[in-house]
C-alpha cells in the first residue's frame, strides 16, 4: 500500500502541478484517528508553488486531496487534511478484509531484505573457565533474534558461538583450583561432594569461584600474579602434563554446562570456534604481515597503528612483550576462519559496547590484509544490564550469573502460577518458558546500544510491558479460539462487521515491521509491535464477546482472533520467545 500511494501522489504531483522527482514522505501516523498513512507532500512542495501560485500549503493540499480522491482504488476509503498541510489516508474495511484472508490463508509475502545472501552471525560467546554472566544472555538474546529475523527475511543464517578457551582468565582459575591440593593430588580437582552429583552446573559453579579466588589473589598478591602470569604461558604452551589435565578438565565442565544454558534458551549453532585455535591462526597472519609492513615493533611488542590507517582510531598491541597473542590477533584469526570455511555475504558479530573499540582497530587491522573480508564485517553492540546496585563484573563476587538470574525468573513465575490449575509438570515447564520470556523481552524490548535497568517484578509480570504479558496474551486468544471451536463457530470473513477495529489495522503492519526490523537488524522493532498489537487485543476481547454462537459477526471476530494468536506467536518466535499451552 504504501507504494501505491506513493505512485498516486507522483501522478497527482504531475497532473495537478507538472512536478517530478519530488522527495516526500510516506509514513504511519503514530495515532490510529490520523488514518492509516499520511504524507507530508504539501509541505514539501509549498515553499515552491506557494508564490507561484499565489496560494498557501492547505490550498495545495486540498488540490491533491481533490485529485487523488477522484483517482484513488478501492483499498483507499478517504483522503484528508490534517494540520497545517499533512494528507492522511484511510484504508477500505474491503483492504483490511483481505489482509486477514491472506492472513488466515498464511499467503503473507515474507519480506526479500536478505534474499540469497549467507550470512554468519556470532553471539553469547562465553569463556569456558569463567561464569556465564549477564552480557552472555544479552549477547544471546540479541543475536538469536536477529538470526531468526534475517531467516524469516529470505537468509541463510549460520550461527556461531565464539568461546575463550585460552588467556589470563584460564590461568586465574587454574591456579585457584591448584589451591585445592588434596583433590588436585587425585586429578579430581573439585570436591568429591560435586563430582557425586555429576552436575556440569554445580562443576562450572566451582570453577567459577575458583576463577574468582584467583582473579582476587592477582590483584592484591605480587607473588601469586607471577605464578599466574607462568601458568598462562604454560597454557599457550602446553608443555605442562598437570596443568593440560586440569584444563581438558575445566574446559569440557564449563563447555558442558553452557549448552544447558543454551537449551534453555533455545539456542543451536553451526559453529563453535575457540580462543586456543584462532590464536595459532592469528599470529600467523600477524607474523607475515609485519614482515610487509602492517604491524611494527614497539617496546618489543607487535603493534597495529591504526591511526596511519584511519584518524579515529588508535594503536593497539597484537603480540604482546611477552610473546603471546593478544584478542585483536584472535580476532584476525577468527575473521580469516569464518571466511575460509562458509561462502559469506556478511558476517555479523554482537559485543558489548566495550568492545566496540577494540573491534574497530581489529576491522582496519583486517582490512589491510583481507579488504575483502573487511568490507562484509558488521558489528553490533548492546550496553549493559544494570540493577540498583549498579555495573557487576564476573571478575569480583557480587556477580549475578545468568543462570542465576534465568533460575529466579522461572522461581517467580512460579510462584504466580501456583494456584493455577495445571499438572505440576504443566507448570514447570511453563515456568521454564517464561522466565526466559521475561529475561529476553526486557532486553529486546529497548533499541541497541543503550543500559538496561532490569526490573525482576516488571519483567515476569503478566500485565504490562513484559514478555509474559504477550505470551499470556496469546495463551488467551488460543483459549478463545478452543472454546468457539467447541461451539461449532466456523472463522470466516464472508459476513463482515461495519466498522474496522482497530487491531484490523494494527495485524496487517506486522511484515513491515520485520522488514523494517530487517533492514536495520534491531528486534525492538517487532517487540514495540507486539505489545502494540496484545493491547489492541485485550481491549477487543474486552468489549467484544468472539464466542457467541447467536452472533452473526462471531465468524469475523474469529478470524481475527486467530489472526492475532499466529501474528503473536510469529512474532515472538523472531524475538527467541515460545508460548506455553498454559499460563
Amino acid at each position: 500500500m504504501e507504494s501505491t500511494i506513493k505512485e498516486l501522489i507522483n501522478k497527482a504531483l504531475r497532473e495537478c502541478f507538472d512536478m517530478a522527482e519530488v522527495a516526500f514522505a510516506v509514513e504511519r501516523p503514530k495515532e490510529l484517528t490520523h488514518g492509516d498513512y499520511a504524507t507530508n507532500v504539501a509541505l514539501v512542495i509549498s515553499k515552491t508553488l506557494a508564490k507561484n501560485l499565489n496560494s498557501g500549503t492547505q490550498d495545495i493540499a486540498a488540490t491533491l486531496v481533490g485529485y487523488i480522491n477522484d483517482n484513488k482504488p478501492p483499498e483507499i476509503a478517504d483522503v484528508s487534511i490534517a494540520g497545517p498541510g499533512f494528507i492522511n489516508f484511510s484504508l477500505s474495511k474491503e483492504f483490511f478484509n483481505m489482509q486477514l484472508n491472506m492472513m488466515l490463508e498464511q499467503k503473507n509475502t515474507s519480506p526479500i531484505t536478505w534474499e540469497e545472501k549467507r550470512v554468519m552471525v556470532e553471539y553469547t560467546d562465553p569463556n569456558p573457565f569463567k561464569p556465564f554472566h549477564i552480557g552472555h544472555l544479552m549477547t544471546n538474546a540479541i543475536g538469536e533474534s536477529i538470526a531468526r529475523i534475517i531467516t524469516a527475511s529470505g537468509g541463510e543464517v549460520i550461527r556461531a558461538n565464539y568461546q575463550g578457551d585460552v588467556g589470563l582468565h584460564v590461568a586465574k582459575a587454574i591456579w585457584g583450583i591448584q589451591q585445592q591440593s588434596s583433590w588436585v593430588t587425585e586429578k579430581q580437582y573439585a570436591p568429591k561432594s560435586l563430582l557425586s552429583k555429576n552436575n556440569p552446573t554445580y562443576l562450572a559453579q566451582y570453577i567459577g569461584d575458583c576463577y574468582v579466588f584467583g582473579s582476587e589473589k592477582y590483584d592484591s598478591d605480587e607473588g601469586v600474579k607471577k605464578e599466574i602470569d607462568i601458568i598462562n604461558k604454560k597454557i599457550y604452551e602446553k608443555d605442562d602434563d598437570d596443568i593440560n589435565a586440569i584444563y581438558v578438565w575445566g574446559r569440557e565442565a564449563t563447555l558442558e554446562a553452557f549448552e544447558t544454558i543454551y537449551r534453555t534458551l533455545g539456542t543451536t549453532f553451526d559453529y563453535y570456534f575457540f580462543e586456543s585455535d584462532m590464536a595459532i591462526k592469528g599470529r600467523a597472519l600477524v607474523e607475515r604481515f609485519f614482515e610487509k609492513g602492517v604491524f611494527v615493533k614497539s617496546d618489543g611488542a607487535i603493534v597495529f597503528k591504526a591511526e596511519e590507517y584511519n584518524p579515529k582510531l588508535h594503536t593497539r598491541v597484537f603480540i604482546t612483550s611477552n610473546d603471546l597473542p593478544t584478542y585483536e590477533t584472535k580476532e584476525l584469526g577468527l575473521t580469516e576462519t569464518k571466511f575460509e570455511k562458509e561462502t559469506l555475504d556478511q558476517s555479523i558479530v554482537i559485543t558489548a559496547v566495550e568492545q566496540k573499540d577494540y573491534m574497530a582497530v581489529a576491522t582496519e587491522a583486517m582490512r589491510q590484509i583481507h579488504p575483502e573480508y573487511a568490507e562484509k564485517m558488521k558489528h553490533i553492540t548492546h550496553g549493559m544490564m544494570r540493577f540498583a546496585a549498579g555495573k557487576m563484573s564476573s571478575r569480583k563476587g557480587n556477580v549475578i550469573t545468568g543462570e542465576s538470574l534465568l533460575n529466579d525468573a522461572q522461581v517467580m513465575a512460579l510462584e504466580k502460577m501456583k494456584e493455577r490449575a495445571m499438572d505440576e509438570s504443566v507448570r514447570e515447564g511453563a515456568a521454564s518458558v517464561i522466565g526466559v520470556a521475561a529475561i529476553k523481552y526486557a532486553i529486546l524490548r529497548q533499541a541497541l546500544g543503550g543500559d538496561i535497568i532490569y526490573d525482576p517484578e516488571q519483567s515476569v509480570s503478566f500485565d504490562g510491558d513484559s514478555g509474559p504479558y504477550l505470551q499470556y496474551s496469546t495463551t488467551r486468544a488460543r483459549s478463545v479460539i478452543a472454546k468457539a471451536t467447541e461451539l461449532g463457530i466456523v472463522a470466516s470473513t464472508k459476513i463482515t462487521p461495519p466498522a474496522i477495529y482497530e487491531i484490523e489495522k494494527i495485524l496487517c503492519r506486522f511484515e513491515e515491521t520485520v522488514e523494517h526490523a530487517a533492514k536495520t537488524l534491531e528486534p525492538h522493532h517487532i517487540a514495540t509491535f507486539l505489545i502494540d498489537l496484545a493491547s489492541r487485543f485485550n481491549s477487543f476481547y474486552a468489549n467484544e464477546i468472539i464466542a457467541d454462537p447467536d452472533d452473526m459477526y462471531a465468524p469475523y471476530k474469529l478470524a481475527l482472533t486467530k489472526a492475532f494468536a499466529q501474528t503473536m506467536t510469529n512474532g515472538l518466535y523472531l524475538l527467541g520467545i515460545s508460548v506455553p499451552e498454559k499460563m
